[in-house]
């Protein structure tokens, strides 16, 4: 199972004061992150439901009218989901292959966090890195950043620069690639998640989890952006916002009913 110790400092002399102050029954005065993270993650709850709204929407829209499903887009990203599928519900899963991606994520993030790893260990079994530091997005990286998708993409790129890969079959390929990719990330995460990832501990179950959905959504509503003509960066913003605009009308006028009902 993925595990990522990080090297940490204790101050036995602060922890010491702490404890005396506890004891005297003096409040602490800080509060605890966990607690500004689980309001965090409630306030991420809105945000959350107005993406999915739009995000489904859309979706459904350019399905029905422009005929979206058949696609080249659509279809070539639908047979690397299905792929995969097969292979993760019919075959021994590459557990290896998940653990090293897992832990080059989390590499990855320390190094853009200006952090340095110092030891990177994979095994079927499971995996750790030791870093410097570590913080929500390093903790929470694998769950939302497809690290097989993009190297697709950039593989994609790379060739680009040799050879024209516009043209059929290799846009086909991508869009398989990253269907496949993609579903690969989606069906490890949701099979670890309910494993106890001590990840999902850093920052509290729940402000993870929201985190986690609503950083995978928004992937996704890119991803539909630029696969759909018919959907555009300026159109799907202007529905977003007023998605957002008709919610927030919503939880105001049903707040005034309940104060109204409660102050009768």
């Amino acid at each position: 199972m993925p595990r990522k110790p990080t090297k940490k400092r204790t101050n036995s002399k602060r922890n010491s004061q702490r404890l005396s102050l506890s004891a005297a029954g003096v409040l602490p005065t800080h509060v605890p992150k966990r607690w500004i993270k689980f309001l965090v993650g409630l306030f991420l709850l809105p945000p959350a439901w107005v993406l999915s709204q739009t995000f489904f929407t859309a979706f459904a829209l350019t399905t029905l009218n422009d005929a979206f499903w058949i696609t080249a887009e659509f279809w070539f990203f639908s047979l690397g989901v299905l792929f995969w599928l097969v292979v993760f519900f019919g075959l021994p899963r590459p557990t290896r292959v998940y653990v090293f991606g897992h832990e080059l994520t989390h590499a990855i993030w320390v190094w853009l966090m200006g952090g340095r790893v110092h030891h990177f260990e994979v095994s079927r079994d499971g995996g750790y890195i030791l870093a410097d530091r570590t913080n929500t997005w390093i903790a929470l990286a694998p769950y939302f950043f497809p690290i097989y998708s993009v190297l697709a993409i950039l593989i994609y790129g790379a060739c680009g620069l040799f050879y024209d890969v516009s043209a059929t079959p290799w846009l086909e390929c991508l869009y398989a690639a990253i269907g496949l990719t993609w579903a690969f990330h989606m069906t490890f995460t949701c099979w670890m998640i309910p494993k106890g990832q001590p990840d999902l501990h850093y920052g509290g179950t729940f402000f993870s989890l929201t985190l986690i959905y609503l950083l995978n959504l928004a992937l996704l509503a890119v991803l539909l952006i630029l696969a759909s003509p018919q959907i555009t960066w300026a159109g799907f913003g202007h529905d977003l916002l007023q998605n957002a605009i008709d919610f927030t009308v919503q939880v105001t006028l049903a707040l005034n009913h309940l104060v109204r009902q409660w102050v009768l």
